[in-house]
């Protein structure tokens, strides 16, 4: 492996703004309880997101499906990689819708590991975990952050089809980072296409995409990745801190300040952006980009008359 590419510690020390209190609470432990029992897995958890306790107490949560393994190897995330062998948990769709219900959820976020090993790649699977929530909880708001299904439009499809609320999809960084930050087999471009096709199948579906600072990118690269977004007619944007998981992840190269991401969301916002989530420590699942998405679907049932 060139030099260059090789994973080093992060040696810039972690700034006041990044500190945050470990998840507490009751309504966390009980949570926590009930997935384990069920044997799901989130990737609250499984990603150590800095947000778990603020969402679960809030009424939102993120459910990892296929489980923990996945057949990619991005060198920025802290899930684990290898071959599940193309085994899936056929009930696996009952267990969420039933966990959900029982959650009192009002928005829940589906996302997945990548399944290279599966026929269809798990969107069978993610589509019918989406009309299992629909049918149990018919007012629960559903987002999907999906994997890109190596730019396949049946595979798109199937999920379109099942109607999720908001459809996601991370171009996680700059086209020129992309080959050094994500996986080979994705692509910054099959990413773009992905979110394309969701918007030429059902022009109705929301499409959200997620951008993470501190990887090395330049201003004007980000500049470019959200002019490229809005060129695919991507309705949300979030921007966040990328933070080294672990020592064999790349490093953080830049902390950006709080400051410098309110700048980022007032641009991003003035290039027709339905929404910006922007900070530190924002996620691509982010409580309170939720909450405004929750608003404006709302909005729209009632006109529609469901």
């Amino acid at each position: 492996m060139p030099e260059a590419l090789k994973p080093r510690p992060s040696r810039l020390p972690k700034p006041a703004w990044l500190k945050i209190r470990p998840a507490a609470g009751e309504r966390y432990l009980e949570l926590k309880e009930l997935l384990k029992g069920l044997n799901l897995a989130t990737v609250c958890q499984e990603a150590q997101c800095p947000n778990i306790g603020e969402c679960w107490a809030g009424g939102t949560a993120t459910i990892m499906l296929m489980g923990e393994v996945c057949t990619r190897g991005c060198r920025f995330c802290n899930v684990k990689t290898g071959n599940p062998k193309g085994v899936l948990d056929l009930e696996e769709p009952q267990k969420v819708a039933y966990a959900v219900s029982k959650m009192d959820l009002d928005y829940v976020v589906l996302t997945s590991v990548d399944r290279d090993d599966v026929e269809d790649e798990g969107s069978g699977h993610f589509a019918e975990t989406v009309r299992r929530l629909k049918d149990l909880s018919p007012d629960l708001i559903v987002e999907v952050l999906t994997p890109d299904f190596k730019g396949n439009p049946e595979y798109v499809q199937k999920i379109v089809d099942a109607k999720p609320d908001v459809f996601a999809h991370n171009v996680e960084t700059v086209e020129r980072l992309t080959k050094r930050v994500r996986d080979p087999r994705a692509g910054y471009r099959q990413s773009l296409d992905v979110l394309q096709m969701v918007k030429k199948m059902d022009a109705t579906r929301y499409t959200k995409s997620s951008i993470m600072l501190g990887l090395g990118e330049t201003e004007d690269e980000v500049r470019q990745t959200l002019k490229d977004l809005r060129e695919v007619d991507c309705d949300v944007v979030t921007f966040g801190q990328y933070l080294q998981p672990r020592k064999r992840h790349l490093p953080v190269e830049d902390f950006i300040s709080p400051e410098k991401f309110q700048e980022w969301q007032k641009e991003a916002e003035a290039m027709g952006f339905l929404y910006v989530a922007s900070g530190p420590l924002v996620r691509s699942s982010y409580r309170a980009g939720e909450f405004f998405m929750k608003g404006v679907i709302e909005k729209r049932r009632l006109k529609e008359g469901f």
